[in-house]
């Protein structure tokens, strides 16, 4: 049991220690410059043909219109826009990163928007005339680590970074419970810093938290 305390606190030291200095300065997200960013405005022009709304094709006589695109505003069918071009393009022109989250299509507009931990940029394009204003907005090293530390649009294998480390947290402290078990000298009092911390900590959230 204490072999296994021990390595695993290791194998997980530098996860935990992210997550508990990352605690503190999510509760204090004004510490350390956590609340400065910079805001960058942007301009440029696409080719029409990536995005240029085209001309709707009639429908056979006694076919239905999708009712279904009409109520939610998503572009018809043939209208096509090419996706990947236009954000590969964004990336490479303006350095754009993070992951889009969303690309809405309407007639007349498409909205990209690109998100990353401490890191947002929303582009919008004109259809018609291929052009697009984008703002791009950068929070410093400490906002990033505190949306890296609630997971904000960090990607699924941070998530599974997120949920492991926890797993550890758990294990690392049933460990160190058991433990004391070991230690006849120290087994009582032991148990009972254990069960004053635990009726500390819930008498606090009964009382203190609105």
């Amino acid at each position: 049991m204490r072999w296994l305390h021990i390595y695993v606190s290791l194998i997980g030291f530098a996860a935990l220690m992210f997550f508990a200095v990352t605690g503190i300065t999510l509760n204090h997200p004004t510490w350390f410059g956590g609340d400065v960013q910079t805001v960058t405005e942007l301009k440029g022009s696409l080719p029409t043909a990536w995005v240029a709304p085209r001309p709707m094709e009639a429908a056979p006589e006694g076919a239905e219109s999708d009712p279904a695109a009409s109520e939610t505003g998503a572009a018809p069918a043939n209208e096509t826009v090419a996706k990947l071009e236009v954000v590969e393009h964004l990336r490479k022109e303006h350095g754009l990163r993070g992951a889009v989250s969303e690309f809405r299509i309407d007639d007349y507009e498409c909205m990209v928007l690109f998100k990353g931990p401490g890191y947002a940029a929303d582009v919008f394009i004109d259809r018609a005339a291929g052009t697009y204003n984008a703002t791009q907005t950068v929070m410093g090293l400490m906002a990033v680590m505190n949306d890296l530390h609630k997971g904000r649009d960090s990607g699924e294998v941070w998530s599974w970074v997120i949920d492991v480390t926890a797993l550890l947290m758990v294990f690392v402290s049933i460990t160190g419970f058991v433990l004391i078990f070991y230690l006849r000298r120290k087994r009582m009092s032991g148990v009972l810093t254990a069960v004053v911390g635990t009726i500390v900590l819930v008498v606090i959230a009964i009382l203190w938290v609105p």
